[in-house]
C-alpha cells in the first residue's frame, strides 16, 4: 500500500494536478515565491536538458531538416493558430500578450519521453526539440517584438538576454552535468528536480490569479477555448494533415507533440516578468490543457493497443 501511495505521489501528472489545485486553494503563498520564478525555471532547463543528447545531432547533414521542421511548427504553426484566436478573443492587452507569450515559448520536455510511450520517433523527437530551443534564442524576441509594439512595446534585447539565461546558458551546463562521476545521481534525480519544479512555477501562476478561477468564468472560458482549439483541434488536424500527405506515423505522432506541446513552465516566468501577472493567466490554464492532452493521447493509445490484441486473439481462433 505505501509503495502504491509513493508511486502516486511522485507521479508527473499527480504533482501537475496538485500544484493547481493548492496554487487555488494556498494561492495567497504565490507572492512569496514570484521573486524566485526566474531561478526555479533556470535550475528546472539545466536539468531538463540533459536529456537531449549531444550524440543525437550527428550526422549533423540529416539533422538539419528536423530541427528546422520542429521549430516551424512549435513557433509558427502553433504561434498563426493561437496569436489569431487570442487577438480576436481576448479582453485585455495582457491576456493578449500572455498568449503572444506562449506562441513564443519553446516546446515542453514532455515531447521526447511521450514520442517513446506513444510510438513516435524518439530520435527525432530530440532533434526537433532541439532545433526549436535554440531557434527560440531569435525567434521568441522577434515574436514578442512584434506583438508587443501593439501594446506599448517592449524592448527586443530584454528577452533575448532572457532566452540566453534560461535556454542557451542552461543548455551548455547540461553539457557539464553529464560529466560520467556525477551522471548517474544527475539520471537518478532529474525526474523529481524537474516536475517539482514545474510544479513550483504553475502553483505561483495559478495562486496568483485564482480570483479568476472562482469569479472571473468569462475569461477562464476564452481562455479555455482558444487553448483547446490550439492544442486539441491543431493536433486532430495535423494528424488528418499527416495521413493525408503520407507521413510515416512515427513521425507523424512526434511532429504532432512539437506542433502542440509548449513548456507551460517557461510561458509562465517569461508572462510573469514582462507583463505581469495577468497575463500569466493563460500560460497557467495551458498547464492543465497541456497534461488533459497527453492523457488523451495515452488513453487513446491505450485502447488502440487492447484492441489490436483483442483482434489478433479472435483471428487465432
Amino acid at each position: 500500500m505505501k509503495q502504491i501511495a509513493a508511486k502516486i505521489i511522485l507521479n508527473r501528472n499527480f504533482i501537475l494536478v496538485l500544484a493547481v489545485v493548492l496554487g487555488l486553494w494556498l494561492g495567497d503563498w504565490a507572492n512569496e515565491l514570484k521573486d524566485y520564478t526566474f531561478y526555479i525555471l533556470a535550475i528546472v532547463m539545466t536539468f531538463s536538458t540533459t536529456g537531449i543528447s549531444t550524440k543525437a545531432m550527428f550526422p549533423l547533414k540529416a539533422m538539419i531538416k528536423p530541427m528546422l521542421i520542429g521549430a516551424f511548427l512549435n513557433f509558427i504553426v502553433f504561434g498563426a493558430v493561437v496569436i489569431s484566436l487570442s487577438y480576436w478573443l481576448m479582453p485585455t492587452p495582457e491576456l493578449f500578450l500572455g498568449f503572444v507569450v506562449i506562441a513564443a515559448t519553446p516546446p515542453g520536455l514532455a515531447v521526447i519521453p511521450f514520442s517513446h510511450i506513444l510510438d513516435g520517433d524518439l530520435k527525432y523527437s530530440i532533434v526537433g526539440l532541439l532545433g526549436a530551443f535554440i531557434s527560440s534564442i531569435f525567434l521568441a524576441p522577434l515574436i514578442v517584438g512584434i506583438f508587443a509594439d501593439m501594446d506599448g512595446g517592449i524592448d527586443p534585447l530584454v528577452l533575448f538576454m532572457a532566452m540566453v539565461k534560461l535556454v542557451l546558458i542552461p543548455l551548455i551546463l547540461s553539457r557539464l552535468l553529464l560529466w560520467k562521476p556525477i551522471k548517474p545521481v544527475v539520471e537518478k534525480t532529474r525526474g523529481k528536480i524537474v516536475d517539482w519544479g514545474f510544479a513550483l512555477l504553475i502553483f505561483t501562476a495559478v495562486g496568483l490569479n485564482r480570483q479568476v478561477f472562482f469569479s472571473n468564468f468569462e475569461v477562464l472560458l476564452l481562455v479555455s477555448l482558444v487553448l483547446f482549439l490550439g492544442i486539441f483541434g491543431l493536433g486532430w488536424f495535423y494528424e488528418f494533415f499527416s495521413r493525408k500527405v503520407g507521413i510515416s506515423a512515427p513521425i507523424a505522432m512526434t511532429q504532432n507533440l512539437l506542433v502542440t506541446i509548449k513548456s507551460s513552465g517557461f510561458a509562465v516566468v517569461t508572462a510573469l516578468t514582462l507583463f505581469g501577472k495577468e497575463a500569466a493567466i493563460p500560460s497557467a490554464v495551458m498547464a492543465v490543457f497541456v497534461l488533459l492532452y497527453l492523457l488523451y493521447l495515452s488513453i487513446r493509445k491505450e485502447i488502440q493497443d487492447a484492441k489490436k490484441v483483442s483482434g489478433k486473439s479472435n483471428r487465432a481462433n
